[in-house]
């Protein structure tokens, strides 16, 4: 019978694991202070996994510059892993500055859910895991093999969790930088009353926006 793993809750800490990438060995916990974006893809030497990397790469700086460390994982050797990243320097110039956990015996991949059994028993599909600081799952993004990911939208979804936890905000739909954030409704009738004299932009009693 195929063992079982609980997978992560947003809200809760993320799973700790340990392992090996080509950047060294590294454990989860050793980046508590970083926003952590992990994310997993099918496998090295892959069309569609090629022109993700090479966007991550890309966004590389503008994530380090918002302390976030991006770390790639499949179930491939170090090996495999460091000829690929090389081939995708000398074939496409561009060089990944990122590690990449190699993940051979699926440990990490099962904790966190990445191998979707209906789409591959031995391949991770497209999964993107938000952690904060505090070692906090705060978001879950999944795609299939066959679809690549829109990199700005990992940007925009770190952006908008580091605007919630520094002014206590919420985000609307479609929310970019600069635009109005969602002030948390009123818990009793007297927060409503006052609300009216704050200065939020208020569609309703419970919908109030304002600039941040």
């Amino acid at each position: 019978m195929e063992e079982m793993h609980a997978l992560p809750v947003i809200g809760e800490n993320a799973p700790e694991f340990e392992c090996v990438t080509t950047h060294g060995p590294m454990k989860l916990s050793d980046l508590r202070g970083k926003w952590v974006v992990l994310f997993s893809h099918p496998a090295d030497f892959t069309p569609v996994c090629t022109t993700e990397f090479m966007a991550l790469a890309r966004a590389n700086e503008e994530l380090e510059a918002m302390n976030v460390r991006l770390i790639g994982l499949s179930i491939d050797s170090v090996h495999s892993h460091l000829a690929w990243v090389r081939s995708i320097e000398e074939k496409m110039g561009v060089k990944i500055p990122f590690p990449i956990i190699a993940d051979l015996d699926m440990g990490v991949a099962k904790k966190f859910g990445m191998i979707h059994p209906g789409t591959s028993s031995t391949s991770t599909i497209r999964t993107v895991f938000f952690i904060d600081p505090e070692g906090k799952m705060r978001a879950m993004l999944y795609y299939p093999m066959t679809n690549g990911r829109y990199i700005p939208e990992i940007i925009r979804l770190i952006k908008a969790l580091q605007v919630t936890d520094q002014f206590k905000v919420s985000t609307p739909a479609n929310w970019q930088p600069g635009d109005q954030v969602v002030v948390p409704p009123p818990k009793t009738a007297e927060e409503m009353e006052r609300r009216k004299g704050e200065g939020y932009d208020c569609k309703d009693w419970y919908l109030c926006f304002k600039q941040i």
